[in-house]
């Protein structure tokens, strides 16, 4: 009866064995699957990083939004320039009218966000590091994915570039007037200067119209334009005066 009770122990024991091996081809293609796609995202992870580090001492070439709209006008206006060949009239404009603590986040204005959290949402608290990451690596319609991403980029640029890189980046890239591309063709296409020879008042204006660049002139202002370009000139003064704009003025 023992030998009996032992060999039936043994077939069931056997069985389970079989059992887990029918089992084990499916386990091992999820165990594939999942280093598959791990693999994948430590690559796309690791060209993102490379091309970040690329654009901390590269021009950037063209950005996602400056080719699709090459493609619908037939051309864009654009060039580059240093920052040191950029006004620091404007580049305190922009700051001031922007993102007046540049210099103080590492990429996230968190005392912004709160106010705009407490104001429902109706201002918005992008920074000028998240302007820059979406205007260059992303793309500008509105969605989960994009603002997850530029979530994800921002700390990495703020890590590998210098603050100067950013605000020369973001000076560069931003969009002026449909199909006008950055500082120099800004200030050409609206004054006909260079960028290193815009007025207070020129930068003022030029900044006043970064929100919507497709429906605003810098060059024959609204009434709104001219009080926003008011505020931003008094906004560049306070920066300067209390060394807010230490990270890049020279």
């Amino acid at each position: 009866m023992a030998k009996r009770a032992t060999s039936r122990t043994r077939k069931s024991g056997s069985g389970r064995r079989s059992k887990g091996n029918a089992t084990s081809p499916v386990r091992r293609r999820v165990r594939g699957v999942a280093r598959w796609i791990s693999r994948a995202m430590f690559l796309a992870a690791g060209l993102a990083v490379a091309w970040i580090a690329i654009y901390a001492v590269v021009p950037v070439p063209r950005t996602p939004y400056m080719i699709s709209e090459s493609w619908r006008l037939g051309g864009v206006a654009r060039d580059w320039v240093p920052l040191e060949e950029i006004s620091p009239n404007l580049q305190r404009a922009v700051v001031a009218a922007e993102d007046a603590n540049f210099c103080l986040h590492w990429g996230f204005d968190m005392a912004a966000i709160r106010d705009a959290i407490a104001d429902g949402g109706a201002r918005g608290a992008s920074t000028i590091s998240q302007q820059t990451v979406k205007n260059t690596f992303l793309w500008q319609s509105r969605s989960w994915v994009r603002k997850a991403l530029e979530a994800a980029i921002t700390p990495v640029v703020e890590l590998i570039w210098p603050k100067q890189r950013v605000l020369e980046v973001y000076l560069n890239v931003a969009e002026f007037d449909e199909g006008v591309f950055g500082a120099e063709a800004a200030a050409r296409h609206y004054f006909g200067v260079s960028a290193a020879d815009l007025t207070q008042t020129q930068a003022a204006r030029l900044a006043a119209i970064l929100p919507s660049p497709q429906t605003r002139s810098a060059s024959e202002p609204s009434d709104a334009t001219r009080r926003r370009a008011g505020q931003i000139l008094e906004g560049a003064a306070t920066i300067r005066a209390d060394g807010r704009d230490a990270c890049f003025a020279n």
